[in-house]
């Protein structure tokens, strides 16, 4: 696949691709799936019936209707549509980076039906216009059911409280204020004291500005060796215990957002143990990689929160695998080539996520550590709990967001191949276990794997 030379031609590109693959909305049986509904905690054989947008029916031996299509997935894995708690698409104000039009290919060919994104836009997410403006985008591109977490405070600045009341009524589904901080304990208390009124959730970056400074690596052995400004620990450890005892004040909804450390995941379940509103994330490439991989200025490595310790973890997988983390995500963040050349220190964090989501996961079950209606759950039920939507399911009478997927398929991540605009991955050249068939978004097939 040749790489358009620009992102307009890009866009254009995948806005094609995807309107080539989204076929029209009508009856089709999926026979023989083993489906995954974490919903109803159902494990086994079925059929599943989708017409028009919604599932019709679920069961054995489902009588296919009048000119139906009718998929055979005997051996293939029917789950809900993944829904993905952190993805940057880059518009509006990066679209030198992605867009709208060239993420969502890549969000369904990695089985993503729904995402959030964060405030950080250009501009910032902060009023009721803005919302509306990126809505409107992501309607015009595509499918993709595309929600919003609203600025908590306006232009991410810390300062002053956005209107909340109002981005919750222009279709907010939560409040953050991303990575940005917020130095003054005052407002971040009215933060969660106005959002609590409002039953909006607040997903907080748990990471303390002032312990984390200019760092791009995780504090220890690697960092001191490569001579990388470092982010302790502590970092997260001081801003979780901040916001939980902020928390136990208000009784505010509070969601952790890409956990990184064994600490933080003890803070979390401690609070869950007292009964706290708290709810808790990580991505996908925390459960897979470690500080050793930044060995060698791996610019593909440097992310925020840093890559941490082996011991880290493997306590991060046995928090998801417990439930203490409730969700994993793909922390989507595509950039053009440059943006990963310089000098590690210099380069821009974050990896193109979306389409190595799902078999990372996967991993995870060929590993072991989930079954595979954990792993669903953790994709889809409780993402989609967390942010109050109403998916992750597959029922009669549910929207017919799904993914059928191929367990035991072996691929190699090429990156020229990718889907996405952006091909920073420290995935290349891995050989992957599990990968998507098909994926409908509201019972249009808006992804069918070719061969």
């Amino acid at each position: 696949m040749t790489r358009p030379s620009n992102m307009r031609e890009w866009s254009a590109r995948a806005r094609a691709a995807g309107e080539a693959q989204a076929e029209p909305t009508g009856a089709t049986l999926i026979r023989g799936a083993r489906v995954l509904d974490p919903a109803s905690a159902t494990d086994r054989k079925l059929d599943v019936l989708i017409e028009n947008e919604h599932i019709a029916a679920v069961g054995e031996a489902l009588a296919a209707p009048a000119r139906a299509s009718i998929i055979d997935a005997h051996g293939l894995w029917l789950m809900p549509g993944l829904v993905d708690l952190c993805a940057r698409l880059r518009e509006p104000g990066a679209t030198h980076k992605a867009s709208f039009a060239s993420e969502m290919p890549a969000a369904f060919a990695g089985g993503i039906t729904q995402v959030l994104i964060p405030p950080d836009t250009q501009p910032a997410l902060d009023t009721p216009a803005m919302l509306i403006r990126v809505q409107r985008l992501a309607r015009q591109a595509g499918t993709l059911d595309v929600r919003m977490l609203g600025a908590l405070t306006r232009e991410l600045s810390g300062a002053a409280l956005a209107e909340l009341s109002a981005l919750k009524s222009a279709g907010a589904v939560g409040v953050s204020n991303a990575a940005a901080p917020i130095n003054d304990s005052r407002i971040a208390r009215r933060a969660l004291e106005y959002a609590k009124g409002l039953e909006l959730p607040v997903h907080v970056f748990a990471q303390d500005a002032g312990l984390a400074g200019n760092g791009c690596a995780h504090e220890g052995p690697v960092a001191t060796r490569l001579g990388l400004s470092a982010v302790p620990v502590a970092a997260e450890v001081a801003a979780l215990r901040f916001w939980i005892s902020l928390v136990e004040d208000t009784g505010a909804r509070v969601h952790f957002c890409r956990l990184s450390t064994a600490r933080g995941a003890e803070l979390i379940e401690a609070a869950l143990g007292r009964g706290l509103p708290v709810s808790a994330d990580v991505a996908a490439h925390q459960l897979h990689l470690c500080d050793t991989d930044v060995d060698g200025f791996n610019a593909q490595c440097h992310v925020q929160p840093p890559l941490r310790t082996r011991d880290d973890r493997d306590a991060l997988r046995a928090a998801v695998a417990s439930g203490v983390i409730g969700a994993i995500c793909s922390d989507h963040q595509p950039h053009e080539a440059d943006a990963k050349i310089n000098p590690f220190p210099l380069t821009e964090p974050g990896i193109s996520a979306l389409e190595t989501l799902l078999p990372l996961t996967l991993q995870l079950v060929h590993d072991g550590l989930l079954s595979p209606l954990q792993a669903a759950e953790r994709l889809s039920r409780g993402p989609a709990a967390i942010a109050g939507l109403d998916s992750g399911r597959i029922a009669s009478g549910a929207l017919a967001d799904l993914v059928l997927v191929d367990a035991e398929a072996r691929w190699t991540l090429r990156p020229e191949r990718m889907l996405s605009a952006g091909r920073n991955t420290p995935f290349a050249g891995r050989t992957l276990r599990g990968r998507v068939r098909a994926t409908w978004r509201a019972g249009r097939a808006v992804f069918r794997a070719s061969g």
